[in-house]
C-alpha cells in the first residue's frame, strides 16, 4: 500500500467511532475521519463473533486487498477503519469490494478517476 500506514494505536480507533463520519452496508461498516497528513492510514478491526482465527484473517486480507487495489482512486489524508460485518464471513471477495467501495463513495473519499 503506496500511501496508506496501519493504525494501531487503541485510542486512534476509538476516536474514529466516536468523532469520524460512518458508512455501512451488508459486509461493511467504514468510519473516516480527517487526519492532517499527506496519506491515508487504515485499521481494519474483524471481531471474534465472525468465526475461528483462519476466517477472521482471510476476511481480514480480503478487506486489505479491495482497499490496496482501489488505493490509487482515494482522496489523500484520511483515517479510515473498516469493520467486518458478520456477512463478510460467508461473502465473495467481489462482494466485500463492492460494499467497501460503496461505503468509501458515500463518504466523499472516492476522488479520483482510476487511470
Amino acid at each position: 500500500m503506496e500511501h496508506t500506514v496501519s493504525i494501531k494505536q487503541n485510542h486512534v480507533f476509538r476516536r474514529l467511532y466516536n468523532k469520524g463520519m460512518s458508512a455501512a452496508a451488508p459486509c461493511v461498516a467504514v468510519y473516516c475521519r480527517r487526519n492532517g497528513r499527506p496519506g491515508n492510514r487504515l485499521g481494519i478491526t474483524v471481531g471474534t463473533k465472525l468465526g475461528h482465527a483462519v476466517l477472521r484473517n482471510r476476511t481480514r486480507r480480503r478487506i486489505r486487498e479491495a482497499y490496496r487495489l482501489n488505493e490509487g482512486r482515494l482522496v489523500l489524508g484520511y483515517d479510515i477503519v473498516v469493520v467486518a460485518r458478520q456477512r463478510c464471513a460467508a461473502a465473495r471477495y467481489r462482494e466485500i469490494r463492492r460494499d467497501l467501495l460503496r461505503c468509501l463513495d458515500k463518504l466523499g473519499l472516492m476522488g479520483k478517476a482510476e487511470g
